[in-house]
């Protein structure tokens, strides 16, 4: 099931457009056809929910199982880091130079929520968002009073509607009442649940704010984490593709014994982004759908437009 949302001439055709342009009137141009693309990634994931936005208007330019997509429910594990970190770092609320030592070993509230980055010394903040350091993350949820976590993701658009479908589900965000608490919900594993839509939707208002403001502190650690993050580190399957992408994935499930599902989200190219994409895998983990976003961007319009 492939849903497509592309931008089109009008009927009459190119006589309509040569009266417009003889007239001085100017044409966008049409957008570029994204459905080969999500086409040939949805040949491998064929219940994955692929979503393809456009940076400038928010709008969809291809989707798979995008009612699915629209009525999905599912904890966003570390896709949340990027999202927080940003707004606390611009907030002055949090020292991206602060570095902090990761044994590889977490548990919280009985669950496991062990590193998979290899050994290394202690990361800053950039470090920390390109290996997806849970120990890191973990700190930076002590930092945040009651309410904090729901402060800092409201303004991106994540807990509320995106207009881009119909009959589509809302976020469920229950607001942390003891440390623990705060700790599995900025690592996105307990107490909330988000749509592919609204996470696209929340990814699409980051990027705008990092293009907007590239000279801030927030901008660059946060927009150099997400290029690491998709180039060498824990997203750096999505890099494969043959275009330059800034991207984060994420793993969750239920508690131990549950399936995991698995995240990507990011945007292309990396630096002034075109697109936003966001894909979700019913089973898998986030390693798993950034191997199937470079499989898209090897087919897609980016691709063919490069020298």
């Amino acid at each position: 099931m492939l849903d497509t949302h592309g931008v089109f001439l009008p009927a009459s055709g190119s006589a309509f457009a040569l009266s417009l342009a003889l007239a001085g009137v100017c044409l966008a141009q049409p957008a570029p056809n994204w459905t080969p693309a999500v086409a040939y990634a949805a040949q491998s994931a064929p219940q994955a929910r692929i979503l393809v936005l456009d940076m400038e208007t928010g709008h969809l330019l291809a989707a798979s199982h995008l009612t699915e997509a629209a009525r999905t429910l599912a904890a966003p594990g570390s896709t949340l880091k990027p999202l927080v970190l940003y707004n606390l770092i611009a907030s002055g609320r949090w020292d991206a130079n602060r570095r902090i030592a990761c044994t590889r070993t977490l548990a919280i509230a009985g669950r496991s929520l062990n590193c998979s980055h290899p050994a290394a010394p202690p990361f800053d903040a950039r470090q920390a968002l390109a290996w997806s350091c849970n120990t890191y993350f973990a700190n930076v949820a002590d930092t945040l009073s009651p309410g904090g976590i729901r402060s800092v993701l409201a303004p991106t658009g994540l807990l509320g509607p995106t207009g881009l479908a119909s009959a589509e589900a809302t976020a469920n965000f229950r607001d942390p009442r003891t440390a623990d608490e705060s700790r599995l919900a900025l690592l996105g594993v307990d107490g909330i649940q988000v749509t592919p839509l609204e996470l696209a939707h929340a990814y699409r208002w980051l990027a705008q704010h990092l293009d907007s403001q590239p000279a801030t502190v927030a901008s660059q650690v946060v927009s150099a984490g997400l290029s690491d993050s998709a180039s060498f580190g824990i997203a750096g399957p999505a890099s494969l593709g043959g275009v330059s992408v800034a991207g984060k994935t994420g793993t969750a499930n239920l508690g131990a014994g549950t399936a995991s599902h698995g995240w990507f989200v990011g945007w292309a190219p990396a630096v002034h982004p075109r697109i936003v994409l966001c894909i979700y895998l019913p089973s898998a983990h986030g390693i798993n759908a950034a191997a199937i976003a470079a499989g898209l961007l090897a087919h897609s319009p980016l691709k063919e437009s490069r020298p």
